[in-house]
């Protein structure tokens, strides 16, 4: 099944099962988070619980919303090996043994998650980013998991756009401290949910044999498989139950696929072929059977200086 969180021509927010005639709405519901509140219930099971109601919303005019408003927590990982020994490339360094040892991860912010539409540029960055990523959403209580028990804990997946500000965050972790206003303005999620089901046949090693893409104004900048993770799922589920919980809503980011982002590109060919966004850019990430997620970029505020002399 898939399930889509939407914004209808009148402005009203309502969840639908996407199907190849529109959205068949849902009786009662603006959120996917109830559906995933029930432990006896899978996603599709809870959906097809609450009926629809003959309401039928053409894909066209819809704007389609983050699955969940504000899910509990997103934690981001760095699970794909091509990302991470390119990053460490460029800094002259070869890949920490330690990295093969465990899924690492930030926490990322859950009031800033969006789904299709306009992206500010965060305050004072001048080196704004996308990067393509797919996202879990766990469906279901966990503490100290099996990854066995943490793949049954998955409700579906979808796109994840993680916007990054690179000059902001370069600052940060110079400091030792970050990802934080670095990766604090967006980031996107959808256009829908599709449920472990709908995919079972492209399942392959530790992800899915399924292609990654991603353009900016119609030009390919990124080309991946998302069976090239190093880390399943699972076991990203797992490492982040270990000594807390996991709850129904959680975000899982895989992070950022093989030449998944502009900043491994200019580095990897140079700035003037794959330069920083601008205001107007259209960013068109795609994964195969996740659909279609499409963003444009736009102006953001300029910062508020915090006192005299600082940014």
């Amino acid at each position: 099944m898939k399930l889509a969180r939407i914004r209808t021509a009148t402005g009203a927010v309502r969840v639908g099962i996407v199907e190849s005639d529109g959205i068949h709405l849902l009786d009662g519901i603006d959120d996917l988070l109830p559906l995933l509140n029930d432990p006896n219930l899978s996603l599709a099971e809870a959906a097809r619980a609450k009926g629809v109601t003959g309401e039928i919303v053409k894909s066209a005019e819809a704007q389609y919303l983050s699955p969940i408003a504000t899910p509990p927590t997103l934690r981001d990982f760095y699970a794909f090996e091509q990302h991470v020994r390119a990053g460490r490339a460029w800094r002259g360094l070869d890949m920490d043994p330690e990295w093969y040892r465990i899924p690492v991860f930030y926490f990322s912010n859950p009031y800033a998650t969006t789904g299709t539409g306009d992206i500010p540029i965060p305050p004072g960055s001048e080196q704004f980013d996308f990067e393509l990523e797919v996202g879990a959403i766990v469906g279901g209580h966990g503490s100290d998991l099996t990854p066995a028990d943490a793949e049954n804990l998955i409700a579906g997946f979808c796109i994840l756009n993680d916007w990054s500000a690179r000059d902001l965050q370069k600052r940060e972790m110079q400091l030792s401290m970050g990802p934080v206003k670095g990766k604090d303005t967006a980031t996107s999620l959808g256009p829908w949910v599709v449920t472990p089901d709908e995919l079972a046949e492209c399942k392959e090693g530790t992800g899915y044999r399924l292609a990654m893409r991603c353009e900016v104004n119609g030009k390919k900048y990124t080309e991946a498989v998302w069976s090239d993770v190093y880390w399943s799922f699972a076991e990203m589920i797992a490492y982040a139950s270990r000594g807390t919980e996991v709850r129904p809503g959680d975000i899982i980011g895989s992070g950022t696929c093989g030449t998944g982002c502009i900043n491994e590109l200019s580095r990897t060919h140079s700035p003037e072929e794959y330069p920083f966004l601008r205001e107007g850019d259209v960013v068109t990430a795609s994964i195969e059977g996740l659909g279609v997620l499409v963003n444009r970029i736009v102006a953001g505020v300029p910062p508020i200086p915090l006192r005299e002399g600082t940014v």
